[in-house]
């Protein structure tokens, strides 16, 4: 992975931290379907790769982060 883009999602999963949860300009998440019954899993899209996470009271746990060619499991 380039350099450039693995501090563009860096920057992004930091950003997670003050609002996990709602879509703003400069993050695209949107919540999974079909996830209610494990957790409540969310996606960020950062650039060619998505982040998957989910979020409990104040703390993100990342799941998986990969290339969008690969898709959603």
């Amino acid at each position: 992975m380039e350099s450039k883009v693995r501090a563009r999602i860096i920057h992004e999963l930091r950003a997670l931290e003050e609002n996990p949860c709602e879509p703003r300009p400069s993050a695209d998440i949107a919540r999974l379907r079909g996830t209610r019954e494990r957790h409540d899993l969310f996606r960020l899209r950062i650039g060619d790769f998505r982040a998957i996470h989910a979020v409990e009271r104040n703390v993100v746990y990342v799941t998986d982060l990969f290339h969008r060619g690969r898709g959603y499991e």
